[in-house]
């Protein structure tokens, strides 16, 4: 494939392509979002040629034949093996569509409706302030949503505070106490998070509706195979106690 595309650059005759930009970045996961652009792949190439650079000049001074060096390699790769071996230890793991559908029906708790509730609030940095705008509202000097718009720093002040409907556990556990104590249309506050200081309007309470099987299926198989990759983990360790030796002076 690279010999389709034109080298950015050629540092000591090995020559460094876009794909390889493209594969830096993807390692980074999301991070790598904030170098796809223009200046952040030419940071990128250029960290690239660094790299090679220094590669070059370790080669040209046989460093790899150094104590150090060798040492430092002997534990990477020891470091690898291990790895390589748990994988083989681990990986044949499965989990049936079968097996998932009994912890479904067995746990039943986890996939019932659960209650929910819909709000909206106005976020500020002060405890003043946020009494300043609750006693505008109760006076009828604007409504709740002309307040979020006017007041709020958070982005739901766009819709006029609106935070739709969520579930208990969805927010910060300060704001999720206090909107599941309230009563619909109730405006409570100032309610002091991590975030700053809320008021809060109780918009609605819903109860929810059940989790299907079909929703549920693929967490509940990361579930179970993490289980099983754990006890067959474990019971690898075991069998190898029995083939080596460890001692605990």
């Amino acid at each position: 494939m690279e010999s389709n595309q034109k080298p950015l650059a050629i540092v000591n005759t090995k020559a460094i392509y876009e794909s390889d930009i493209d594969e830096v970045i993807e390692q980074m996961g999301q991070r790598g979002a904030a170098y796809n652009n223009p200046q952040g792949r030419a940071a990128v190439l250029e960290q690239l040629i660094a790299q090679r650079l220094f590669l070059a000049d370790a080669m040209r001074n046989l460093y790899e034949r150094e104590p150090a060096f060798k040492a430092e390699l002997a534990r990477i790769k020891e470091q690898l093996l291990t790895q390589y071996a748990i994988s083989k230890a681990v990986d044949s793991v499965t989990v049936t569509d079968i097996e998932a559908r009994k912890y479904f029906d067995e746990h039943p708790e986890q996939f019932a409706a659960q209650p929910t509730v819909s709000a909206s609030h106005i976020l500020v940095d002060s405890e003043e302030k946020a009494n300043e705008i609750l006693k505008e509202i109760t006076e009828g000097g604007i409504t709740f949503e002309d307040a979020a718009r006017k007041y709020s720093s958070c982005p739901s002040s766009q819709q006029g505070g609106s935070l739709g409907e969520f579930g208990r556990g969805q927010m910060v556990p300060e704001f999720d106490q206090a909107c599941f104590d309230m009563e619909t249309g109730e405006v409570r506050g100032p309610i002091k998070t991590r975030f700053g200081y809320h008021l809060i309007r109780l918009d609605g309470k819903g109860e929810g509706k059940p989790v299907s099987f079909n929703e549920a299926a693929e967490q509940i198989k990361q579930i179970l195979l993490t289980e099983k990759r754990q006890k067959a983990y474990q019971s690898r360790v075991n069998q190898l106690k029995i083939l080596y030796p460890v001692e605990r002076p």
